[in-house]
């Protein structure tokens, strides 16, 4: 029988004992799966894990399986490297908003979103299930994938930037960039897309001349994606 448990508070979850849920889900025989990854929202009395076999859990397990979870009021960088992302869009929007109108900053931020991305994108993904000595699958797990990450970083700044040429320019260095980096064809056709997409939005905002250095740097990155 599959059942939830409930988170007892409400907050984001900044932290997953990986440990812990893997060695109480042992301990009991059964099989859990978080709901929502790290950075996710849980609101006091919505599911924090579903269990299979949940009738084999006392209240003292099932305490035990909370308490695996860190929550509270605010994300934090431990195990949410997309916090941190957001926290550089945040600074970049507010340096492309018209009341502040600081271009300089805002490819300063695209450049480090750069650098993050390149490093995410190089890394073995966390394993999104988890299992025991007997190779039997007790944890399950999501964590947030390339192409979320990715939407989380340059998404809103390629919205806003559509009628600022310097850092349109910089976001298709960018997806260039990371795309030299890694030789994931799927990946750099990700990639592509979302250079096409730059383009497409400055298309309506910007002059034919202006438009021209665009389609250089998103030709190069077509090259990238065809190879």
């Amino acid at each position: 029988m599959d059942k939830s448990l409930l988170s007892p508070q409400s907050g984001y979850i900044r932290y997953v004992d990986l440990k812990q849920l893997l060695s109480l889900a042992s301990s009991y025989h059964v099989k859990v799966q978080v709901v929502r990854r790290v950075g996710q929202f849980v609101p006091a009395g919505t599911p924090l894990l579903m269990v299979n076999k949940a009738d084999r859990l006392s209240s003292k397990a099932i305490t035990a399986f909370c308490a695996a979870f860190d929550s509270g009021p605010t994300r934090t960088l431990q195990q949410d490297v997309e916090f941190g992302i957001l926290q550089i869009v945040d600074i970049a929007l507010k340096a492309i908003s018209p009341a502040v109108n600081d271009p300089t900053t805002a490819i300063g931020c695209v450049d480090q979103l750069t650098r993050i991305l390149i490093r995410f994108a190089s890394r073995d993904m966390p394993e999104p299930r988890l299992y025991d000595l007997r190779g039997v699958a007790r944890v399950s797990i999501q964590w947030i994938d390339f192409e979320h990450l990715l939407d989380s970083a340059f998404e809103q700044i390629r919205m806003y930037s559509e009628s600022d040429v310097a850092v349109s320019l910089r976001l298709l260095r960018a997806l260039g960039d990371i795309a030299i980096t890694t030789d994931d064809m799927d990946l750099r056709k990700t990639l592509f897309k979302r250079g096409c997409q730059v383009v497409e939005g400055c298309s309506e905002r910007i002059g034919a001349e202006e438009l021209k250095s665009l389609v250089v740097r998103l030709t190069a990155l077509q090259r990238l994606s065809a190879d």
